[in-house]
């Protein structure tokens, strides 16, 4: 792994858990707030996410439709009574609602830190607005390691040395759809660049790196409030 100074990456402020609490919660709950009756809204995972399923829940919205991107985040929605389908019950969702690992200040995105990363990309793609709910700590100068990858099992040696500087993950390994999942730990640079790279190589499913048009409204939570930052994608 190359140190923050060589990629460019600075690491985001130290903050107490219980700090970093309180603002993943607020930020869930602003976001929840955004949710109407009859809605068809994308469920991402997370911890963040975590405090947005009772918070969504509390609304009581009878006629509110939801899609999970995870098992875990599907069994935790059904359990607090919120009506879970499949995207392809509902088609295009009015709003799709995720954390994120890093933010940085042109709104690119790193996600994929609880191996999801590809159905939340497909949900956000699926939705009218994305919006993403993020705590302080969350928000980076510069992007940097690790961008999480799914990749097929076929060919993988060929696919890790294509990738370079990628590694597999240890532990939740594999994907909600049985891809295995892996860390790319060269540098970022170019966002968009890599991006473009990674999408290129065979035997990537999908990457990490979300592009600021997919997104609508970030909502940053910290000591000040919650921030709200217009996304490339809002409209």
């Amino acid at each position: 792994m190359a140190p923050p100074r060589a990629t460019g990456w600075q690491r985001p402020p130290q903050l107490s858990p219980a700090a970093i609490a309180g603002y993943k919660r607020a930020a869930a709950e602003a976001a929840a707030a955004m949710v109407a009756d009859g809605m068809r809204v994308g469920l991402g995972s997370g911890s963040t996410v975590a405090y947005l399923l009772p918070a969504l829940a509390q609304r009581e919205l009878r006629t509110l439709t939801c899609v999970a991107t995870s098992q875990s985040t599907e069994r935790a929605a059904r359990k607090l009574g919120l009506t879970v389908r499949s995207l392809d019950d509902l088609g295009e969702l009015d709003l799709a609602i995720d954390g994120a690992d890093q933010v940085d200040p042109r709104g690119w995105l790193i996600k994929g830190g609880g191996a999801a990363h590809t159905r939340e990309k497909i949900v956000a793609a699926a939705s009218r607005r994305f919006v993403v709910i993020a705590s302080a700590e969350k928000v980076v100068s510069a992007l940097g390691p690790p961008v999480p990858l799914e990749l097929l099992r076929f060919g993988l040696r060929s696919t890790l040395a294509a990738v370079g500087n990628a590694r597999l993950r240890e532990g939740a390994g594999v994907s909600p759809d049985g891809g295995l999942i892996a860390d790319y730990w060269g540098p970022v640079g170019d966002p968009r660049r890599l991006a473009a790279r990674l999408s290129a190589i065979p035997g990537v499913v999908e990457h990490g790196l979300f592009a600021p048009e997919m997104v609508s409204l970030i909502l940053i939570a910290g000591e000040a409030g919650v921030e709200r930052r217009a996304g490339g994608g809002e409209r």
